[in-house]
């Protein structure tokens, strides 16, 4: 069944990504100096890792600069996690019915980095297209909206119960957002690093002796 490997798959993603779920950080300091900010008490700093910047992307930082980083970090997630999903929903074999184009079906679709030698370039535009519209259009920060953090694209329009948290309840759905983008940015890496070394991108299932039958 494409049900057994689908389970196995998520709870593989699903078990990764609460790995990174730490305690809810420290609220930020308003204290601190618009020249020479220190971000080391942010949203997402916390153990293992604590404060990391390796590439040295927030020296002579100030907070519009760190907002900016934040919100494409929250960007990047969100896609990862749309993007780990949809890379164990279609490898379980799940596909919409109909075809993609004319003379070829979705069930004919392969999962993962194969299907891009398959959809046309059309189709390819098409998605390019979209992503663009939703980048200049709709994920974006309205000024003026009531949003209250870097990646709130809420604009007014959409809450889905925010506003019933409370501060300590919102630090914390904020924190586990952003780690598991961040754990799912390093699934969709590996996944597809696998699929291209050896057309086995669920390697740990293999390991564990319920290997998934790839594009099978």
């Amino acid at each position: 069944s494409n049900l057994a490997p689908l389970g196995t798959m998520f709870a593989q993603i699903l078990v990764s990504a609460l790995a990174f779920n730490g305690p809810a950080p420290m609220a930020r300091s308003a204290s601190r100096s618009a020249v020479n900010m220190g971000f080391e008490s942010e949203l997402g700093v916390q153990p293992p890792l604590g404060f990391l910047d390796p590439l040295g992307l927030l020296k002579d930082a100030d907070q519009t600069r760190f907002d900016s980083l934040r919100s494409i970090e929250i960007k990047h997630g969100r896609v990862a996690q749309l993007a780990v999903l949809g890379h164990i929903v279609t490898s379980a074999g799940v596909r919409l019915p109909g075809d993609l184009a004319t003379g070829l079906p979705f069930a004919s679709v392969p999962a993962g980095l194969a299907a891009l030698d398959v959809v046309p370039t059309s189709g390819l535009l098409q998605i390019i297209a979209f992503c663009g519209f939703l980048e200049f259009a709709i994920m974006k920060s309205v000024p003026g909206t009531g949003n209250e953090f870097p990646g709130d694209f809420r604009n007014g329009y959409l809450d889905f119960g925010w506003d019933t948290f409370t501060d300590a309840q919102k630090m914390q759905k904020r924190a586990v957002e952003l780690n598991n983008g961040r754990a799912a940015q390093m699934g969709i890496l590996g996944l597809m690093v696998h699929e291209k070394i050896d057309g086995n991108p669920y390697i740990i299932n293999s390991l564990l002796g319920a290997p998934v039958p790839f594009n099978q």
